[in-house]
């Protein structure tokens, strides 16, 4: 494995700073909501303050159930642990991909390369990387968020389509089913927000503005619709990669996600294999455990408020822990 030369961050000076103020448009807004989970740091960070995620800027489009975005303050020290960016960073489990888009906002890595295998999802940031996202925000500012007017458009949403509309219908879907929720036969919002019902979620403005932003990074962003065990397998050789891996987890994967059955033998098989760096979070089981220590993995807990508030712990799984 290519070891990167050590930063500031590695010696123990204060570079998280550097990375609150994150660098690209200051158009984006953040969500008016209840965080849905907030990173403790406790023995993992030179501070035991709790930090809401309210404060980590949001650059998806998405709001992804499992989303990692209480994990971001991690990520930030673990790409700033080198001295100079990433040139690459992947992630085979997109999703909202909220910690692949932070480093390229915070000029922690060159390009980035999203790979998802829910063609729905994979649409938005195929619209993304088109240099289409202009197209797709001004549906959404155009769009009465009714709950008939959503029905109308999930009824058309797995038709023969464009792109482009069939982007517009995971958005919507995202933003009007319960918790983001994007599994077959997850539930409409019903009271929502303040009783708004569908539209509780439906902040047209900040998804105009995100998409925006994005578009103006879009040719750094590559996207790969498919299997990520496979991209794994098919670049782990290449060095200059580095890897944030967020499978579908063993548990609460089969009700969250569309794809959400994966061989975890098989991913850790794989991903031993990486020659650069990488980071991976999992459940806290010993399943996962077993495998990590089959392969030689460290392995660190991450405390971490859940959407109930309750305190839990998720793996931090790498081949590269120092900067821990």
């Amino acid at each position: 494995m290519q070891k990167c030369e050590l930063g500031p961050a590695e010696t123990g000076a204060k570079t998280m700073s550097t990375f609150d103020n994150a660098s690209g448009s200051d158009i984006v807004h953040s969500e008016s909501r209840t965080p849905s989970s907030q990173l403790v740091l406790g023995d993992f960070a030179p501070t035991s303050k709790v930090i809401n995620v309210s404060s980590v800027k949001h650059r998806s489009p998405f709001r992804y159930p499992g989303g990692k975005t209480w994990l971001v303050p991690l990520v930030r020290r673990w790409l700033g642990s080198c001295t100079k960016p990433a040139k690459h960073l992947a992630e085979p489990f997109a999703g909202g991909a909220i910690i692949a888009l932070s480093a390229l906002f915070d000029r922690l890595t060159e390009k980035i390369t999203l790979i998802e295998r829910d063609v729905n999802v994979g649409s938005v940031w195929q619209i993304i990387v088109n240099g289409d996202a202009p197209e797709l925000a001004k549906r959404i500012i155009d769009f009465n968020c009714t709950e008939a007017n959503a029905l109308k458009v999930l009824k058309n949403e797995y038709l023969p389509d464009d792109i482009l509309s069939r982007a517009f219908a995971t958005i919507v879907r995202n933003r009007v089913q319960r918790g983001g929720i994007m599994a077959p036969g997850a539930s409409l919002m019903r009271n929502g927000e303040n009783g708004r019902g569908v539209a509780s979620r439906w902040y047209p403005e900040t998804l105009r503005n995100r998409l925006l932003d994005l578009h103006l990074l879009h040719m750094s962003i590559q996207f790969h619709s498919g299997d990520g065990i496979k991209f794994i397998e098919n670049n782990a050789t290449n060095e200059d990669i580095s890897w944030f891996i967020d499978p579908p987890y063993t548990v609460a994967g089969r009700r969250l996600y569309l794809h959400s059955d994966i061989d975890h033998e098989e991913l850790f098989e794989a991903t031993s294999k990486i020659e650069g760096r990488f980071m991976m979070t999992y459940d806290n089981n010993e399943q996962i455990r077993r495998l990590a220590r089959k392969h030689h993995f460290e392995v660190a807990e991450v405390p971490m408020k859940n959407t109930h508030h309750a305190i839990m712990s998720e793996l931090v799984i790498s081949n590269d822990l120092a900067w821990l």
